[in-house]
């Protein structure tokens, strides 16, 4: 009976972890849209509207969603000399689908000013990917 009901709290969490990753109602607590702290547009061609938590910046993570506000997307942005100085960085996690991996070079925009990469973790296949490219 312990085995079977440890089981299935260990199912819930993980369960709840994927749902949460997943959920079209928009970000978890605690995340801002980028877009109010810093002065981009709301929505970005190729990445959607992003939410970060503050305190996690400049490496994110990011929470990206497309227009009708599904999930598409977690974004890590790691500056070029923290990658030459060969930082280490504990970077948050993330729960749920993940169909492939973007990484890209950026010289530097508002809210992450310094040239960096941007490693897209896309929660969705490239015709989800194609909901936020315009």
């Amino acid at each position: 009976m312990k085995k079977q009901l440890a089981a299935a709290s260990l199912l819930a969490i993980l369960a709840a972890s994927a749902v949460e990753a997943q959920t079209p109602l928009g970000p978890p607590r605690g995340f801002k849209r980028v877009s109010d702290l810093v002065k981009i547009p709301r929505f970005l061609p190729g990445l959607g509207v992003l939410y970060v938590r503050p305190d996690t910046l400049p490496a994110g993570p990011f929470l990206a969603y497309d227009r009708r506000g599904r999930r598409v997307s977690t974004i890590y942005m790691i500056p070029v000399e923290d990658i030459g100085n060969r930082k280490k960085f504990d970077l948050a996690g993330f729960a749920g689908r993940n169909d492939h991996v973007s990484i890209y070079f950026n010289e530097g925009h508002p809210g992450v000013e310094v040239p960096h990469y941007h490693v897209v973790i896309w929660h969705v296949n490239k015709a989800g990917e194609a909901r936020v490219a315009k």
